[in-house]
This record gives C-alpha cells, sequence and structure tokens, in this order.
C-alpha cells in the first residue's frame, strides 16, 4: 500500500521557512516581496484560485495586489497593466492569471512580462535558462513535484521517469527537472500508441493530461511513484486526478492525493519563486 505524497505538510514547511526569511529581512531592511497578480474576466475557478494566493501571501509577508479587468478587456490593456507592474519597483512578482479569455493574445501578453518578475516561468527567457540547465524562475508546478519528491527523499538519479503531458507550463519544464536530476524521461500524451505498456514501465509516473481517471491502477509498475498532477472537476464539488487513485494506491510506494497534492506545492511555489524575484532586484537596489 502506497505512501501519500502530503503536499498539505510539505507547502507548509516551505510557507514557514519563507515566513522566517521575510519576518528577518524586514526586520533587518525595512522592505518585503511584492507580488502583482493580473486577472481577467470572471472564471470562478480562477477567482478561488486568486483569492487562495492572496490569503497564502498574507500568512507569509508577502504584500500582493490583484488587477481586475473585464472579460471583454483587449490584448493592449493587458499588456499595459504588464507594463505598469514592469515598470513598479515595489512589485518583485507579476502574475497573469491562466486562461486568458480568447481576443487576448496569450503570447504577447508573456512576451511584455519582465523576465525577473515572471514568477509563473513562463516566458520564453525563463524556459530557455530552464532548457539550458541554468538558473531562473522556473514554472511552479514542476518545481512543486521535485520539492515533493525531495522532501520524502524519493531518489531521482537514474530512475526511469515517465512525464504524460506535454504543456510548457507542467509537462516539458517537469520533464527538464527531471532530466536535470540525472532521471531517464520519457514524455508521453495523448497521442501516445500504448500508453499501458509504456506506464508499466515507469518508476516515477508524473501524469499531467488533465483527463479524469486516464491512468488505469493495474498499468503501474509495482513500487512506482506516482505523482498526480491532473486537477479534474466531476460535479460542483467533486475534483479527481488523472490516475485511478485507489487501484493505484494498492501497486504504488508513493501517490499523491487529489486534492491534497501537487495543488497545494504549487502556491507554495509561487511564494518561494516572489522571495527569489525579490532577492534579485534587492540585490541590484
Amino acid at each position: 500500500m502506497a505512501q501519500i505524497l502530503d503536499g498539505k505538510i510539505v507547502g507548509a514547511h516551505v510557507r514557514a521557512e519563507l515566513a522566517d526569511k521575510i519576518a528577518k529581512h524586514r526586520e533587518s531592511h525595512g522592505t518585503e516581496p511584492g507580488l502583482t497578480v493580473i486577472l481577467v474576466g470572471d472564471d470562478p475557478a480562477s477567482a478561488i484560485y486568486v483569492a487562495s494566493k492572496e490569503k497564502a501571501c498574507h500568512e507569509v509577508g508577502i504584500r500582493s495586489h490583484t488587477v481586475r479587468l473585464a472579460q471583454t478587456v483587449r490584448t493592449d490593456d493587458v499588456v499595459m497593466a504588464v507594463e505598469k507592474a514592469n515598470q513598479d519597483p515595489t512589485v518583485d512578482g507579476i502574475l497573469v492569471q491562466m486562461p486568458l479569455p480568447p481576443q487576448v493574445d496569450t503570447t504577447r501578453v508573456l512576451a511584455a512580462l519582465d523576465p525577473t518578475k515572471d514568477v509563473d516561468g513562463l516566458t520564453t527567457y525563463n524556459q530557455g535558462l530552464l532548457a539550458g540547465g541554468l538558473p531562473g524562475l522556473y514554472p511552479c508546478t514542476p518545481k512543486g513535484v521535485l520539492r515533493l519528491l525531495d522532501y520524502y527523499g524519493i531518489p531521482v538519479r537514474g530512475q526511469r521517469a515517465l512525464v504524460l503531458g506535454r504543456s510548457t507550463l507542467v509537462g516539458r519544464p517537469v520533464g527538464l527537472l527531471l532530466l536535470g536530476r540525472d532521471a531517464t524521461v520519457t514524455w508521453g500524451h495523448s497521442q501516445t500508441r500504448d500508453l499501458p505498456a509504456l506506464v508499466s514501465e515507469a518508476e516515477i509516473l508524473v501524469a499531467a493530461i488533465g483527463r479524469p481517471g486516464l491512468i488505469q491502477g493495474d498499468w503501474i509498475r509495482r513500487e512506482a511513484v506516482v505523482v498526480d498532477v491532473g486537477i479534474n472537476r466531476q460535479g460542483p464539488k467533486k475534483v479527481v486526478g488523472d490516475v485511478d487513485f485507489l487501484a493505484a494506491k494498492s501497486r504504488a510506494s508513493w501517490i499523491t492525493p487529489v486534492p491534497g497534492g501537487v495543488g497545494l506545492m504549487t502556491v507554495a511555489m509561487l511564494l518561494e519563486n516572489t522571495w527569489q524575484a525579490f532577492v534579485h532586484h534587492d540585490d541590484a537596489r
């Protein structure tokens, strides 16, 4: 029976460490990190997520400000909001809440972001640093996956890792982070043939496709480590992952619950990235 990779425990550990660092810096220097969130439209899930980020910022001592723009906003207006935050010396991190409405050019908006304030790690600059194995602001969810593995002492070097998903937000960067830790990485996705056979070989499985229960429990290699990034809503209250949790739990050595796993780590890593950006800017001031 698998042990649980508990995002609540690890996330609380990260937040406590950050709160201590921020409090000490405020006491000695009189400054603290600042985060601006740009929220476009009225998507309920995005609004809930932004509210949780605001609460987490308050808990660790990060100043948080949300810029709310209408659902009908133009690309130029979003870019203008980004550029205003770029130029504000009290803002260390900028988060543009995704997804943006269809009339907004996401590529243009991300291109306008100052890479040193890109706490979601989505600019081509930071993605390039990640691909090159260089220090930078990396996407929050992939960082959270690695932090969970580290906290529980799960070895990565030499392990056969399968990443299911190829998005720039999760699938690609988490594979690159695992590769940087000397794992042997394979990527799979919705068009991959014979997915069960591929899953059965993985010693570390990261599922980030976004299809509820796609990965059957009997596909899982015995004693594998299963990290389920999927957050799929079934009805108004039920949330499930990409992996059949109960069946997989009987075969895996470690597994993340959904909810209670990677999602909580994503917020923790956003706070950590904001602190990292603040330290960079503080050194430059």
